[in-house]
């Protein structure tokens, strides 16, 4: 596939997501311009330092000359963004976003546009439990699964797909509904089950965390990323959620029952059909990246809420 450059991208929002965005961009020779709008003022400065947009405009300027806008601020706030830059958006311009949820964005953001232009949901699966602009880099979405959504109109959804082709993501098409039925399995609910064990550390002994080592970390891992961001996410995908938290608690009270009842084999099976299903699924081992933790144990220290050391 062909990548002609775009004319001007604008990326709103210059976070871990949006700031990598820009920076692949501007690299990678996707736009001759890439203008950036964030509500930071750190942020703005980091971004023009690490020349990840070659300006910063006001967000009601954004849309103005862009070909292709992305939204990369929560998704609560997409379409409040959107009816504030929409009026500047010229005819042909194109809108997507890096949303984890796609469903409510489908139904809402087109009808936010003027006349004459298109939105298109994406969802890069690529971040980090770092937030910031400070964390961004240019290669986040190198060989990356992105999600593009159905389009309405086939020259946008092209546009669309090659822009995330261009900053080396492997693009992948979905419906909204299936998007947020899937993702709510292999993300939003391992979310959830380490928020979940992470809260419970509070009851641990108080030198248990001198004990944790790489299990401890890759299962804690993505319950330090950030909580007002992800209470949105799962609220947004509440209802897709629904099925596999029911799934995951039964199969939980499946083996706490085998374990109540001294039940070796019983355990063993129950175990091994999981190893079984794991396996089955095809899912990919996650690869080494900066989402894994520093691999030296924690040493000395409690599970206490709020100690950013401990993934609470």
């Amino acid at each position: 596939m062909s990548h002609v450059p775009l004319r001007r991208v604008a990326v709103v929002g210059l976070g871990l997501l949006g700031g990598s965005v820009a920076l692949a961009a501007r690299g990678r020779g996707v736009a001759t311009e890439v203008v950036g709008a964030t509500r930071s003022a750190t942020a703005a400065r980091e971004a023009l330092a690490e020349g990840a947009v070659d300006r910063i405009v006001p967000l009601s300027e954004a849309g103005r000359g862009a070909d292709l806008v992305v939204l990369a601020t929560p998704v609560a706030a997409m379409a409040r963004v959107l009816r504030e830059l929409a009026p500047g958006l010229g005819a042909g311009a194109v809108v997507t976003d890096v949303g984890s949820v796609k469903a409510p964005l489908v139904e809402t953001l087109p009808g936010l546009l003027p006349p004459g232009t298109h939105y298109v949901g994406s969802h890069p699966m690529a971040g980090s439990h770092h937030r910031g602009m400070s964390h961004a880099r240019e290669d986040l979405l190198e060989g990356a699964v992105c999600v593009v959504t159905e389009a309405a109109d086939a020259d946008a959804g092209e546009r669309v797909t090659s822009f995330w082709h261009g900053l080396g993501a492997r693009v992948v098409r979905r419906s909204a509904d299936r998007h947020d039925a899937e993702v709510a399995w292999v993300s939003h609910l391992p979310h959830v089950l380490a928020f979940a064990f992470a809260g419970s550390l509070a009851a641990a002994p108080a030198a248990a965390a001198e004990l944790a080592g790489a299990g401890f970390r890759d299962f804690t891992r993505i319950a330090r990323s950030d909580a007002e961001l992800w209470a949105d996410i799962l609220t947004a995908n509440r209802k897709a959620l629904a099925a596999p938290l029911g799934a995951a608690g039964a199969a939980l009270e499946r083996l706490a029952r085998a374990l109540e009842a001294g039940d070796a084999e019983g355990l063993d099976r129950l175990l091994s059909a999981a190893r079984t299903a794991l396996l089955e699924a095809s899912l990919p081992e996650e690869p080494a990246s900066d989402c894994q933790l520093d691999a030296t144990p924690a040493r000395g220290k409690r599970f206490s809420k709020g100690d950013p050391d401990q993934g609470l």
